[in-house]
């Protein structure tokens, strides 16, 4: 697989991050981090160095995805390690507040957190460094844009119409902020019945899909409603869905996604 790369040369801990993705949606409970974590493991299954950074400050759940408990090894200068679980780099507030612990930040220290893990964490070199960002177009995800040099972002929803109204919202924030939108992914689009297999449309039909065409966006790919999804995630076996149709249906998304990221390269 041929990696594109699409941020500066930079100095400091990522001047090695080839393509640097921010996973965002302006709505909560949308599947975010499922798309995150499953997007990381489809990149790393085709042989790219991923590195996953959960920056959703208030819900951390990448360590409860990925089944990693343990907190990253610091070195000299406060310089922290990434843990590596399924060849993946991981870093998350989740290593650091304890499994309980609720995180009352305002914005300043927002900011500050999210500075630290992006250049006081040892990245190495990165084909793609996913960011899973907190619902909404607060503290975060402007710090974010004004921090790093992102590749873009990709939009996360599902197919209710309040989603999609929150979607846009988002898109418009990181239009303001002049980062590239790489595409849109419906979750929760449909649920394949286990009795009968027959396909439901649950929450309706097709709705990210039109967003997309309607804003001139990339459609990435609809990700269903799946109880495997749920338990991979629950149970910290994300990789157990690899293989069959789901590991499939995310493979799409990535290849879609690097398709976007080689296109702004080669747009310069």
């Amino acid at each position: 697989m041929t990696i594109p790369r699409t941020t500066p040369n930079v100095e400091g801990p990522l001047a090695q991050v080839h393509n640097v993705v921010a996973v965002a949606s302006a709505k909560g409970g949308v599947g975010k981090s499922t798309l995150s974590v499953n997007l990381a493991m489809s990149l790393a299954s085709q042989g790219a160095r991923v590195g996953l950074l959960d920056a959703d400050i208030y819900g951390p759940s990448i360590p409860l995805m990925m089944g990693v408990r343990q907190q990253p090894e610091t070195a000299a200068e406060g310089v922290m390690h990434p843990i590596e679980k399924d060849g993946i780099a991981l870093m998350s507030i989740g290593f650091i507040a304890g499994e309980d612990a609720p995180v009352v930040w305002r914005g300043p220290l927002l900011a500050r957190a999210l500075q630290q893990f992006l250049h006081q964490v040892e990245w190495g070199e990165l084909d793609y460094l996913l960011i899973d960002l907190p619902p909404g177009t607060g503290d975060v995800p402007l710090t974010l844009s004004q921090t790093v040099a992102l590749s873009g972002a990709l939009m996360v929803t599902t197919p209710q119409a309040v989603a999609l109204e929150d979607v846009e919202r988002g898109i418009a924030m990181f239009s303001k902020v002049e980062v590239d939108i790489l595409g849109v992914v419906e979750n929760m689009s449909y649920y394949i019945c286990g009795e009968c297999g027959e396909r439901h449309e649950i929450f309706a039909h097709g709705g990210g899909a039109d967003a997309a065409a309607r804003l001139g966006l990339p459609f990435l790919g609809a990700v269903p409603l799946s109880p495997a999804i749920r338990k991979g995630g629950d149970e910290g076996k994300a990789s157990s869905l690899r293989e069959g149709e789901i590991g499939a249906i995310f493979d799409g998304i990535g290849d879609r996604l690097v398709g976007e990221l080689r296109r702004l390269e080669e747009e310069g």
